[in-house]
């Protein structure tokens, strides 16, 4: 069996997990590792070297087509978690059927911006949120690819969690 990935069927997005947000587009952030350049003797140049466990400033914009009660509820400045649930849809080659795989994104983030997008007769207002990640879980079929939570020091990736050693030697 061959299963390849076409598309996302669909996806929904609840605040704190049960309130309905509303009809949007998203962009995820991405994972953009923190690094410093080390050379010196030893070495032939230099290496752009990736610290563990550590990324750069992460954010996500919820883009949506008028203004809705969901733009000012995301502009509380406060910590929002959102949940992002969706469907991709494959095909099984094999059995010329097509199957659907649940994917699940939950982010953690603080208000940064909120353009109120503009007006015009007849026209989206193409306004969003943008908020600072500070925590972000990704399940895939039921399994934890990706957990990022900058204050408590963890980083999963695809089933590895590259700062447990660093949580033991700091005591936490």
């Amino acid at each position: 069996m061959k299963q390849i990935p076409e598309k996302l069927n669909s996806f929904t997005a609840y605040l704190n997990g049960v309130d309905y947000l509303g009809v949007a587009d998203v962009d995820l952030p991405d994972l953009e590792m923190m690094s410093e350049t080390v050379s010196g003797a030893g070495i032939a140049g230099e290496v752009d070297s990736p610290t563990i466990g550590h990324f750069a400033s992460m954010s996500t914009t919820i883009n949506w087509r008028v203004l809705e009660r969901s733009n000012f509820r995301l502009a509380r400045q406060e910590a929002q978690q959102i949940d992002f649930r969706g469907s991709i849809q494959t095909f099984d080659n094999v059995a010329g059927t097509y199957q659907q795989i649940p994917v699940k994104v939950t982010i953690r983030g603080l208000p940064k911006n909120t353009p109120l997008g503009s007006l015009a007769a007849g026209s989206t207002m193409d306004n969003s949120n943008e908020l600072e990640v500070i925590y972000i879980k990704i399940l895939y079929d039921g399994q934890n690819v990706v957990e990022i939570d900058k204050f408590n020091f963890i980083c999963v990736i695809d089933g590895v969690d590259y700062l447990a050693k660093v949580r033991a030697n700091l005591g936490m």
